[in-house]
């Protein structure tokens, strides 16, 4: 058991090593601009069909139990509110995080784990040319930027499949609906969310990355690499999540 412990205790200290050295390659020149170019491109465009879809779904099966419980009260004019609100706050930037680490977490981890165990970041050492800087940094302010663009989207998705299930399967009266959406919903709940995602973009970026430049053992390395990246930053997405609600209300929201 004292074994696993440090185990773990140095993996974290690793971890806050290597952002350490992040930290110090922000202020580094040059920036590559194509780079982080691609890396969203690949984060954001090419995950919007994944977003629109496991969002999309959100919105409706929420909305499905929303209206099932507020039937018995009358207030089924409500759901739209109640969704929207849990979107903004909880649902969108979590079911982003987790969507983006399944797609492109394990992406990122088995990426640099394919170049370490190639000997490729040690030709870029070589070169005097820096793995964090010219391969991590790109990736992690792509997924700064990416995660709460994805999550507005997310919000706006999971709102439209709410009311196609609240007004189009349920029959509830349209207008009152959107009215009372927009009059419960505030600024704050999507402000909220955007914080989150901001956060969870960094997590699972520096996590998936670390776990990847630090792989060893050739195939079988790069693939335990990536599965430790999804898991951990998967927990690391979870636990932060309900730090950041805590933080948030009890500052924000009094």
């Amino acid at each position: 058991m004292g074994n696993y412990i440090s185990q773990r205790l140095e993996v974290v200290g690793k971890y806050f090593v290597f952002l350490g050295e992040l930290l110090k390659c922000t202020v580094k020149r040059p920036f590559h601009l194509n780079q982080y170019l691609n890396e969203i491109e690949h984060l954001g465009i090419n995950s919007l069909f994944v977003i629109i879809l496991s969002s999309g779904s959100m919105g409706m099966i929420f909305a499905l139990q929303i209206v099932a419980i507020l039937q018995d009260f009358q207030a089924e004019i409500g759901a739209g509110a109640m969704v929207a609100v849990a979107m903004g706050r909880e649902i969108a930037p979590v079911i982003t995080a987790l969507m983006l680490i399944a797609k492109n977490g394990s992406a990122m981890a088995a990426e640099l784990g394919t170049m370490k165990v190639t000997e490729q970041i040690d030709a870029l050492e070589a070169m005097s040319i820096s793995a964090e800087h010219y391969l991590v940094l790109p990736k992690v302010a792509a997924a700064m930027v990416v995660f709460p663009i994805l999550t507005v989207l997310a919000n706006l998705i999971g709102s439209v499949g709410s009311f196609v299930v609240s007004v189009g399967l349920y029959g509830i009266e349209s207008g009152g609906y959107i009215n009372y959406l927009f009059d419960f919903l505030s600024p704050r709940d999507i402000f909220m969310g955007l914080i989150k995602a901001f956060v969870f973009g960094f997590i699972v970026s520096t996590i998936c990355c670390f776990y990847g430049l630090n792989v060893s053992q050739g195939a079988k390395g790069v693939g335990d690499g990536a599965t430790k990246a999804v898991v951990a930053s998967s927990v690391a997405v979870l636990v932060a999540d309900y730090l950041l609600t805590t933080i948030i209300l009890r500052f924000i929201y009094q």
